[in-house]
């Protein structure tokens, strides 16, 4: 069952809030190696002419994301209006001409990977997620932690503790991307080392 069928409307689209069987079914030392097959099946099940480079993909246990890059429209003379306005109209072409074979690869994926599949595009700097799955995380927090959570709902930034909790998230990720790339490489030489280890042939 893909994350496409029945084409949600947009506003449901990038919510999308649906529970998925899929697991890590590789265990820790493996997910470097797992994430490198599904990189790979894409690479190989892709029409090569819907995007301009290799798209970029990645996985986590629930979700497979897919974004590919779409040449830039570049009208003689245009404005940046008129430019931006070709790219969001490419866009759209892009995602209707494509959505019964996304649909088709998203079903193959799904069987095969036991994780959900996500779509997206980029086209002249903007970029356009079509589908995205929205995972219940559970966790524990003490009473400073979630009055920080509190704090944000009742000055109207977070509407919930849940909301608030992803403005964190979100905040870390913007404002922290160098410092996450240098701990998700150093993570992956660690997952290196430990496959080479005693017993990992």
């Amino acid at each position: 069952m893909s994350t496409e069928q029945a084409e949600p409307t947009p506003a449901d689209e990038t919510n999308a809030s649906n529970e998925t069987n899929a697991g890590d079914d590789t265990g820790q030392s493996g997910r470097t190696s797992a994430a490198d097959t599904v990189r790979g099946w894409f690479t190989g099940r892709l029409p090569g002419d819907w995007f301009t480079e290799a798209p970029g993909i990645q996985v986590d246990r629930e979700e497979i994301t897919v974004i590919g890059a779409l040449a830039a429209p570049d009208p003689a003379g245009a404005s940046d209006a008129e430019r931006a306005a070709a790219a969001e109209g490419r866009i759209r072409r892009f995602r209707e001409e494509t959505r019964a074979r996304r649909i088709e690869i998203a079903r193959e994926a799904q069987h095969k990977f036991r994780r959900k599949v996500s779509w997206g595009v980029t086209c002249a700097g903007t970029e356009e997620l079509f589908t995205t799955l929205s995972v219940p995380v559970m966790t524990r927090l003490r009473q400073p932690e979630r009055q920080v959570l509190d704090t944000l709902v009742r000055a109207g930034v977070a509407r919930s503790r849940s909301d608030a909790l992803a403005w964190c998230v979100r905040l870390t990720g913007e404002n922290a991307d160098a410092w996450l790339g240098r701990l998700r490489s150093a993570l992956k030489h660690v997952e290196e080392v430990r496959d080479q280890g005693p017993g990992s042939a």
